[in-house]
């Protein structure tokens, strides 16, 4: 697993007008090829009607599976230009739909490599970028009467909860930096005054706004 990586911060779309042309762009997190088929061809089923629905995606820990495809228009003035736009930000798992309604006015090969990345760009700068960085999920256990004292503490030190369980206990479940561990346990510990139970459990993408 990679240490950290950049995608978008959540699915989504956004829509740009070129002389009448109507673009759209849709955006999803991806894992797989398969993700990225099946969510190309659910927007190309949406927008059965469109001139065209071009498409692009980035997937794997070196990028290793890349496509591009222009549905249509001239070849390379689509989904490589897409496809582009996702490597020059070194986004990963990310697959793109670019819809097109023709509005009349022909843009030309070069109109339409800058209409089909200003598509993208635009939507990646509207939904936003998150850097994932791998961490290690800590459990920890401790008294209601504690509740307060820590969460307060986590927060100003900037430590992001992933989940909260109130049983007969609190279980929190923290993301801490996998070379900050040791500082995390001597630091946490001291703070509760020993009065609490750690354990170190999965490890996980932590998300991150990126400015």
């Amino acid at each position: 697993m990679l240490d950290h990586y950049l995608t978008i911060q959540s699915d989504g779309k956004h829509e740009i007008i070129i002389e009448k042309s109507r673009f759209i762009c849709h955006l999803m997190r991806v894992t797989t090829e398969s993700e990225a088929q099946t969510f190309i061809q659910t927007i190309k089923k949406e927008h059965r009607d469109a001139t065209h629905n071009c498409s692009a995606y980035i997937i794997g820990e070196n990028d290793q599976f890349q496509k591009a495809h222009d549905d249509g228009e001239p070849s390379g003035t689509a989904g490589v230009p897409m496809l582009e736009v996702l490597k020059k930000k070194k986004l990963k798992n990310i697959a793109v739909v670019v819809t097109r309604y023709f509005g009349g006015t022909k843009l030309g090969a070069g109109g339409l490599v800058r209409a089909y990345g200003s598509a993208v760009s635009e939507t990646i700068q509207t939904i936003g970028i998150v850097e994932c960085t791998l961490a290690t999920i800590i459990k920890c256990s401790f008294a209601y009467s504690l509740v307060g004292k820590i969460e307060n503490a986590l927060e100003q030190k900037n430590y992001q909860i992933n989940d909260k369980e109130f049983t007969d206990k609190v279980v929190f479940h923290v993301f801490v930096d996998n070379d900050d561990i040791p500082h995390f346990r001597k630091w946490i510990t001291e703070m509760a005054n020993g009065q609490l139970e750690l354990t170190e459990s999965t490890q996980k993408y932590r998300e991150k706004g990126v400015s």
